[in-house]
């Protein structure tokens, strides 16, 4: 499998995939990263042609954190026919009712998805989230380390979720919401704004 984006994010991916068994053979990037912990060879930008060719081969997986980044060269490689897996690590709870996209979801350890849960394409399940019963999580959203989504709450589409945030039960969050982390959301929250705080404002 080929890695999209080599930093941060990238490395918590490389985590769960090896945990998963998979094997990764190279990454993408803008320039070359001094900095390479796992040794991996360097294929260059995710669009030229010897990388093209290397993920038609081998599929890849967008390891960057960055919602619209990532929900960008998502659109850029399906045009392409290439296909995105999922990294979900082994030890995570994924109930069997719940519904998880088939391209570039993110299930970090010890993460908890609860019956009836639905989580969208590119979607981060950060370490240890809890996604209750009956949430809905949008295309290209993140859930934060630790965060709390009590029953059939819905986070919209490129929203983050920061972490130990708590969102209330029942609770809708708009598109491209920033929610700061260990914020108490207990209301609904329109698209493209910010809030912190408990209760968050």
């Amino acid at each position: 499998m080929i890695l999209i984006g080599y930093s941060g994010h990238a490395f918590v991916v490389c985590g769960i995939l090896k945990a998963a068994g998979q094997t990764i053979t190279g990454y993408c990037d803008k320039q070359e990263k001094e900095y390479n912990p796992f040794g991996l060879a360097y294929l260059g930008d995710e669009l030229s042609d010897g990388a093209l060719a290397s993920m038609q081969q081998n599929g890849c997986f967008i390891a960057v954190g960055d919602n619209a980044v990532r929900n960008k060269i998502s659109d850029q490689l399906s045009l392409k026919g290439i296909r995105i897996f999922n990294a979900i690590h082994p030890a995570a709870f994924i109930d069997p009712t719940a519904a998880i996209a088939a391209g570039g979801v993110m299930i970090a350890a010890n993460v908890t998805i609860n019956p009836l849960a639905k989580i969208g394409t590119g979607v981060i399940c950060n370490t240890a989230c809890i996604i209750e019963h009956e949430c809905v999580v949008d295309d290209f959203a993140h859930i934060g380390p630790g965060t709390v989504l009590c029953g059939n709450v819905k986070i919209g589409r490129q929203s983050f979720v920061g972490a130990n945030a708590v969102v209330r039960q029942g609770v809708t969050v708009g598109k491209n919401v920033m929610i700061g982390a260990g914020a108490v959301v207990v209301k609904n929250i329109p698209d493209n704004v910010t809030v912190v705080g408990v209760p968050a404002k």
